[in-house]
């Protein structure tokens, strides 16, 4: 045999896998947009803002349609991106790397997309709420949990919907509402005679109430009350009793661009963590020169670049039309968990400077231990794939 390494023209000859030129192209342009108009604009915030000024968001998001970034994640047919799942987690990773990013990706510069399930509707609640959305950049919300148990919607949703005549009449409460109080509209599941159902609900329908939840995060949910609250019967999202496979289908895929999201802000955390070093004098030598923070450096980006191979993989996986609740799940687990240990590895490499409100770490630290409760927390999760390993 001859010892020359045998040259492979095309990477997919060998079934290698890489990253497709134009997701490398949407990296780069996302990058250079985060560089030259977001942070600009963010570093004039308040530390905790979690909201630009409406005269530079409506500039920075004019600048953005016009570069074709605009609700990157709906259908391209309806005025949105088009993206797919491997597109999605590119867009969320790079768009995260801000202050406010955990939660508000791009200080909201890419507009907000309407829940992917809205495309499962009838024409009508396509356009009127879809379309809209996208158009007039009108916000939205998601109504799952309830105090009685946000990881286990099957079972625990006791907000009730009961028919009359034309309409439902929705009663009860939701916990952990993200955007209720600025929505123009949202997506309810209550629980009818045939089962968990959806309901899209304007958020001017009267009977609606909110209350602001102060958390460890500077964007607050709600506590959403609905007291007898009349919703149209059109306005019922798929079939009585099947909402809760909509709502496990938007969960999953959800899950996936969250990982990636997390993974961007510890990757930003990590390069800041990095500079440091690179100029800390301590001990008559610097930072970057001790091996116990050398080390913390080198674990940070290992466990990073695992986080994202299983993030991808899962993108992969869900636009080949897999099945990924195991994987989504497997991804969301590892991401979370090794965001919030870099961030704190990073927090200690800078000391006093990390907890400071001049940087970024502390808010991340704080609002990615969110994220290892949010969209399901990690034991549930473990569970999920435990009973998927037992089971097969």
């Amino acid at each position: 045999m001859s010892n020359s390494t045998a040259q492979i023209a095309d990477p997919a000859d060998s079934g290698a896998w890489e990253m497709p030129e134009q997701f490398v192209m949407l990296r780069d342009t996302i990058r250079r947009f985060m560089r030259e108009e977001v942070q600009p604009i963010e570093e004039r915030q308040p530390h905790d803002a979690w909201a630009l000024p409406s005269a530079d968001l409506q500039a920075l998001r004019a600048k953005a349609r016009a570069a074709g970034l605009w609700c990157l994640a709906s259908p391209a047919e309806y005025g949105g991106g088009g993206l797919g799942l491997l597109g999605q987690v590119v867009v969320a990773e790079e768009a995260a790397k801000c202050r406010m990013g955990a939660y508000v990706p791009a200080c909201g510069a890419f507009g907000i997309d309407p829940p992917s399930v809205i495309w499962l509707g009838t024409p009508q609640q396509r356009q009127t709420y879809g379309v809209a959305g996208i158009e007039g950049g009108k916000k939205n919300f998601v109504a799952i949990s309830e105090a009685a148990g946000g990881s286990d919607p099957a079972r625990k949703i006791e907000t009730r919907a009961r028919r009359e005549g034309d309409a439902y009449v929705i009663t009860g409460t939701k916990l952990w509402i993200t955007a209720a109080d600025k929505a123009d509209w949202g997506i309810v599941f209550a629980r009818t005679d045939a089962g968990i159902t959806a309901f899209i609900v304007d958020r001017d329908t009267p009977g609606i109430t909110c209350r602001e939840i102060g958390v460890i995060r500077s964007y607050a949910p709600y506590e959403v009350h609905f007291d007898d609250v009349r919703v149209p019967a059109e306005n019922m999202l798929g079939e009585d009793g099947k909402g809760f496979a909509i709502c496990q289908k938007w969960l999953v895929h959800a899950r996936v661009p969250y990982s990636a999201a997390v993974i961007g802000i510890a990757q930003a955390a990590l390069q800041i963590a990095i500079d440091h070093a690179r100029q800390r004098h301590v001990h008559k030598s610097l930072l970057a020169d001790k091996q116990a923070v050398q080390w913390m450096i080198a674990d940070s980006e290992i466990e990073l670049r695992a986080a994202r191979l299983l993030t991808y993989q899962a993108a992969w996986s869900g636009d080949l039309g897999r099945d990924i609740k195991t994987e989504a799940s497997i991804a969301k687990v590892v991401a979370t968990e090794t965001a919030g240990r870099v961030v704190d590895r990073c927090i200690q490499i800078l000391g006093g400077m990390g907890v400071a409100r001049e940087m970024p770490l502390e808010r991340w630290y704080r609002e990615l231990r969110i994220k290892r409760i949010g969209e399901g927390p990690s034991e549930v999760h473990r569970m999920v794939l435990a009973r998927e390993l037992l089971r097969s």
